[in-house]
């Protein structure tokens, strides 16, 4: 696959301006603020799991406006105040099996693994998106911030922190996020809104740059955008002014916690310059590992370094 964006040299420079709206932190800050009123209603329910050393459940709390969110908790058996990983996963997927996270809670991670709302995992959407959307989720309720999918996405997953604090396993000043996609925008765009990560390990990050990644791909997910503007090429102003409220363009500048980045060059579904452009603005300890031959995809030897990272910044 030949590379399709901007050489190297100028991706590490790459500094497009922010189209932040005025009221973003007017808009965040009153969003947070209903969002903590609201009870977790946490439960949990334990799995037989065949690894004596962990307990494992499937744990529910309440994320934005009475969605009911699932996750697993895993945690090492009689553990107390444990280096703690929260994941969010890729776009229209799910929280996986167990399986996928015994390599961090046999090390004693405590491990909260969160389905995204709607999508295919064990969440519920139970909200109403105003106007028309295309298939997918990227355009449910885009005609105002205030309505759009990803407002309670991104409570839900900040949301997940407050299930971890409220666990005698989770020691509160060590909890890292991760995913992979849109997992990797989740995880930036908490460590943003939210203070208490002190890791972040976003790979490939999607919600990166909207426009221009509209400007040079055409591929799903990001097509869904494009689409929609087809549908309704009179909203094309509303729709990008609703995604300036949630682009980890506009955000990423307020990240504390040291991150660990990822960015394959030939990447065609979140472009290289898309997650530069973030990268870019991010103001704490970071590193990205750059892939020349990478797509857009979780590479096998990068899970190394963040286990190297969690060790430092969580454990040691």
């Amino acid at each position: 696959m030949p590379q399709n964006d901007l050489p190297l040299e100028k991706l590490r420079v790459y500094n497009p301006a922010p189209n932040a709206p005025p009221d973003l932190d007017a808009f965040w800050r009153e969003t947070l603020a209903e969002a903590a009123r609201a009870p977790l209603n946490a439960s949990l329910e334990r799995i037989d799991y065949p690894v004596d050393e962990l307990d494992v459940y499937r744990a529910f709390y309440d994320g934005w406006h009475g969605a009911r969110i699932c996750a697993w908790f895993i945690a090492r058996s009689g553990g107390r105040s444990q280096p703690t990983m929260v994941f969010y996963h890729g776009y229209s997927g799910n929280k996986g099996q167990v399986y996928d996270y015994l390599g961090w809670a046999l090390q004693g991670y405590t491990v909260v693994a969160v389905d995204v709302r709607g999508q295919s995992g064990d969440s519920s959407d139970v909200d109403d998106y105003p106007g028309g959307h295309v298939t997918g989720w990227m355009t449910k309720g885009i005609t105002s911030p205030y309505t759009y999918y990803y407002r309670g996405v991104y409570v839900d997953c900040i949301r997940a922190l407050d299930f971890a604090v409220s666990r005698p396993e989770v020691d509160p000043e060590r909890i890292g996020v991760a995913g992979v996609s849109q997992g990797g925008g989740l995880s930036l765009a908490v460590a943003a809104l939210d203070h208490r990560p002190k890791l972040a390990l976003p790979e490939v990050p999607y919600l990166c740059h909207f426009r221009r990644a509209l400007d040079i791909t055409n591929l799903h997910p990001y097509q869904e955008l494009a689409l929609y503007a087809n549908r309704y090429p009179d909203r094309l102003d509303t729709m990008f002014t609703t995604l300036s409220y949630f682009d980890n363009l506009n955000l990423a500048d307020r990240i504390q916690c040291p991150v660990l980045m990822t960015v394959g060059l030939q990447d065609m579904i979140c472009p290289p310059s898309t997650i530069f452009a973030v990268y870019n603005r991010i103001r704490s300890e970071k590193e990205i590992r750059v892939y020349p031959f990478g797509g857009h995809e979780a590479f096998p030897t990068h899970h190394e370094h963040k286990l190297r990272w969690a060790r430092r910044f969580l454990r040691g």
